[in-house]
């Protein structure tokens, strides 16, 4: 599937900012399950841009203002091929313990995803027993979360906690998929954080929940199959429609922006995505 994707993050102070550092991670990935056509950043005002990998070996990119500005503006452009991907393979739960030295990080609680408390519980997931084939569980579990909350734009923020996503049953796909990154590494399962972007309609009757802005999703281990995507939010394997920038442990290794700044007052913050399907190479 071609698509395009647009971002545009504007901020407006309230009174002039200045100093203004900032690491953006907005490129999408090249990788076996997409191809990158073209991508473009657009900084106003405009700044020299920097670029390294980051620990994850996503693309990070930096700039600085230094003059004084009452607003900031980052419009990405890109456009990629996503290909269909084969179904993993059937493997046993009891192949987990070989993986907890090689995954060790991304079995381990961060800030966001702590395993300080009985997530199965919290969440009335089921436990994975040894006996459990994994791919059949984490299709269960992938639907189960998606069944269990009620998606509601604006209903939490970046710094809502996990807990408080389960008590009130509703928020984004950030809480989806901390939720499940919280389950698998409770139950053994390496799995990690993915940033990037979905189509609302990718064909049919199908409609996907997250277009609106940034999406997140998980990708699991499984041994046999490599990094596999699961989409809680929608309850679907990750398919044509996704579109991945990178990975991390949890959003805090991943945030399409992140920065800081001297002066501006209060500020104001726009977001504006939109993924649309391209037909063909005119488009």
């Amino acid at each position: 599937m071609r698509l395009s994707v647009q971002h545009i993050t504007h901020y407006s102070y309230a009174e002039p900012a200045w100093d203004s550092f900032n690491e953006l991670r907005l490129r999408p990935s090249d990788d076996y399950r997409q191809t990158l056509l073209n991508f473009e950043l657009r900084i106003n005002p405009r700044s020299v841009l920097r670029s390294r990998r980051d620990y994850y070996g996503n693309l990070m990119q930096s700039f600085h203002v230094a003059e004084e500005h009452t607003s900031l503006s980052i419009e990405m452009n890109a456009a990629v091929v996503t290909y269909a991907i084969p179904n993993p393979s059937s493997t046993s739960a009891t192949t987990l313990p070989e993986l907890r030295n090689r995954f060790f990080e991304f079995l381990a609680p961060t800030e966001r995803v702590p395993l300080n408390q009985n997530w199965f519980n919290t969440f009335g997931a089921a436990q994975l027993e040894p006996s459990y084939e994994l791919v059949t569980y984490l299709d269960n579990l992938n639907h189960y979360l998606h069944e269990r909350f009620e998606y509601k734009p604006d209903s939490t923020d970046v710094n809502t906690p996990l807990s408080v996503f389960a008590e009130q049953n509703q928020g984004v796909c950030q809480d989806y998929a901390h939720a499940m990154l919280a389950i698998c590494r409770s139950a053994g399962i390496p799995c990690r954080y993915v940033s990037g972007y979905v189509h609302a309609n990718p064909g049919g009757d199908e409609t996907l929940l997250g277009a609106e802005g940034s999406h997140a999703w998980v990708e699991v281990f499984l041994p046999g199959s490599g990094w596999v995507g699961y989409d809680p939010t929608n309850g679907v394997m990750v398919n044509e429609a996704h579109v991945k920038i990178g990975v991390g442990r949890d959003y805090d290794d991943i945030p399409p922006v992140k920065g800081l700044r001297r002066g501006g007052g209060g500020s104001k913050l726009d977001v504006t995505v939109r993924v649309r399907q391209l037909n063909n190479d005119t488009d």
